[in-house]
């Protein structure tokens, strides 16, 4: 039985125009129309299969880097489940097109007809409002939505809607699969280059792939364009010049406030705290050629002094400052010699978190009782009012005792005793240990209380 044709979404309407009539790029011509032409992504293709058999596919959100078959798994996912497909792009669309989306499922159910797929790419920019118009559709099946976004959906995507949905992270295509569509696309003589007669040498396969970095999209169309290069100059295969000529120049993928930022960030400071110079100066740098503000790099060397390295060698955070300071006077390029100086300095330091632990706790004793009392003796007395009341009186200052250390309470009653900051052993910091013990020690002879008058002292006091 022949399967009714479906109207083409608007979305994809320009699209399916250009690759009729030959217009359309290489990636598009070669687009899998069926989960059998994918290529990568087995496991996720597996888990699908099981829903459209099952006939429970669901509403889903792809969560994947550009190039990774998010779009072409939701036309796949339309044709085989039968469905309705219609798309909006979250850049232009609003509430009124998803609502006009939803009465057109609504008006194709009542007349018989097939359900909806509605797929929303990029759906990471949809504000709540638009997203909350998709809820009730997509909770009472009127639609099934397909979202596809390259953002973390658990920040950009509200709870209502990410509840209803099931989310599926692709993964950037691997390297085999990679070369799986160049053999394709050099073979397919009606969608692809075959009717070129190229093949394609070694090391032009390994650029392209490289080049790639598991984006389809970018691999087919800079092989299109080395297969023209090739073509003109009458090449029988297709050579890694044709491909260095092809790329022109590179732009890393980058994004200055989502996943991928947070990730390099992260393998900055891991690196970091690893105390592995090579990998620290390898993402400060390419931090810097994915054009991140060299400011925000210097920032994470900065926090990372503290956090991670802190007292164990104190001279860090002025390193990891200078080298703030050295990227806001020359800028770059110059400046990214002071941020590698102070990456692999910090790489190389004695580690210790103990002052990252000891705000740690002593912000969670203060959150937990913000209202605790300044003790009377800690108190200024500016005013005559002020000192009547106590405030500073049977304050004792160290200057004037012997080794500087008095029995004075610092902190608040309830706290008396409690200790935030137990130095770790490695580097200055285990010198610092030993004072704070020689410190701790002397303060608490200084509190014991006097042996009474005519008695002698018990054994081992220095009371």
């Amino acid at each position: 039985m022949t399967t009714p044709r479906r109207p083409v979404s608007p979305l994809f309407a320009d699209a399916a125009r250009r690759a009729a009539t030959g217009r359309a790029g290489l990636a598009e011509r070669l687009r899998p129309a069926s989960l059998d032409e994918l290529v990568g992504q087995q496991a996720l293709v597996a888990t699908l299969r099981a829903d459209l058999a099952a006939g429970r596919l669901g509403s889903l959100i792809l969560w994947g880097p550009p190039g990774s078959g998010k779009t072409t798994l939701a036309r796949a996912l339309a044709r085989e489940s039968q469905a309705e497909l219609r798309a909006l792009s979250a850049v232009g669309a609003g509430v009124a097109d998803v609502r006009a989306a939803i009465a057109a499922a609504e008006e194709a159910l009542g007349g018989g007809g097939a359900p909806t797929l509605l797929f929303v790419d990029e759906i990471h920019r949809f504000h709540a409002g638009q997203q909350d118009a998709l809820l009730h559709a997509v909770e009472d099946g009127r639609i099934t939505l397909v979202g596809a976004t390259t953002e973390n959906p658990s920040f950009s995507i509200n709870s209502a809607l990410l509840s209803r949905c099931r989310v599926l992270r692709l993964a950037p295509l691997e390297p085999a699969a990679q070369a799986e569509l160049v053999r394709r696309a050099l073979a397919d003589r009606e969608r692809g280059l075959g009717a070129l007669g190229l093949a394609v040498e070694p090391a032009a396969r390994a650029a392209l792939v490289e080049h790639a970095g598991g984006d389809a999209r970018a691999l087919l169309d800079t092989l299109e364009r080395a297969a023209g290069r090739a073509a003109a100059a009458g090449a029988p295969a297709i050579a890694a010049a044709h491909v260095a000529t092809a790329l022109g120049e590179r732009t890393a993928l980058h994004d200055k406030s989502g996943d991928r930022h947070y990730d390099l960030l992260s393998a900055l400071h891991k690196s970091l705290r690893g105390s592995d110079p090579d990998a620290a100066a390898y993402w400060v740098e390419r931090l810097l050629v994915a054009g991140e503000d060299p400011r925000v790099v210097a920032r994470r060397l900065v926090r990372m002094a503290s956090e991670d390295v802190g007292l164990a060698d104190p001279a860090a955070l002025g390193v990891a400052l200078d080298a703030l300071s050295a990227v806001q006077f020359l800028g770059l390029p110059e400046g990214d010699a002071a941020l590698v100086q102070a990456a692999v300095y910090l790489a190389l330091a004695p580690k210790s978190d103990a002052v990252y632990r000891a705000g740690l706790a002593a912000r969670a004793a203060a959150e937990r009782r913000p209202d605790l009392a300044v003790p009377l003796e800690l108190r200024n007395a500016p005013t005559k009012l002020l000192a009547e009341m106590g405030a500073g009186r049977g304050y004792v200052l160290p200057h004037d005792v012997p080794e500087g250390l008095t029995a004075q309470e610092h902190l608040p009653r309830e706290l008396a005793g409690s200790r935030f900051y137990e130095p770790g052993g490695r580097g200055a910091e285990a010198e610092l240990g030993r004072r704070l013990a020689a410190i701790r020690a002397a303060r608490a002879a200084a509190r014991a209380p006097a042996p009474p008058a005519g008695r002698a002292a018990p054994p081992g006091s220095r009371g």
